[in-house]
């Protein structure tokens, strides 16, 4: 009887560890539900009118951006590991970083929030043009070679989505 009851014991615990093992993580980031202020919208259709852009399209979370190459691969989730190539400037044109050589692997979840909602709207082999008001970037504070309350323009090309 003994043997029978820790037998089973031993199963129970085996099923059980087998049972975590196949569960999927869940992922920790949370989708940034931010409000861009009408002011930084209309600083932002300002900017792309003096530069006469017209071919970006209006988001309704508040950017622009305009899609070069759609992809044909995966879409980016927010735990997705993303590849890609990239180039930030500012409206006064100063490049404040890029990619050199080999594409950047980043979590999208970890990215500002612009670069979160903006790069699930191309698939893996896609580019994409965002132009993301401050909330969208790092808002009213200065980051590196970034003034406070920049509006900032990123070039993507998103390699690959895993």
């Amino acid at each position: 009887m003994r043997k029978s009851f820790l037998g089973s014991i031993l199963a129970i615990i085996v099923i059980l560890s087998g049972c975590n093992k196949n569960k999927e993580q869940t992922c920790p980031y949370i989708d940034p539900n931010i409000t861009v202020p009408a002011a930084e919208i209309t600083a932002l259709e300002t900017y792309l009118a003096s530069k006469n852009i017209t071919n970006a399209v209006k988001d309704p979370r508040g950017f622009y951006y305009t899609i070069t190459t759609p992809g044909t691969g995966a879409t980016a989730g927010l735990c997705s590991s993303i590849g890609i190539y990239y180039a930030g400037k500012l409206t006064n044109e100063v490049v404040f970083d890029q990619t050199t050589g080999s594409p950047r692997t980043f979590t999208l979840g970890q990215l500002i929030p612009g670069w979160i909602k903006g790069i699930p709207l191309i698939k893996a082999g896609g580019r994409i043009l965002l132009y993301l008001p401050p909330s969208l970037g790092y808002g009213n504070q200065p980051n590196g070679n970034i003034p406070a309350n920049s509006i900032l323009i990123f070039d993507i090309d998103l390699i690959g989505v895993q």
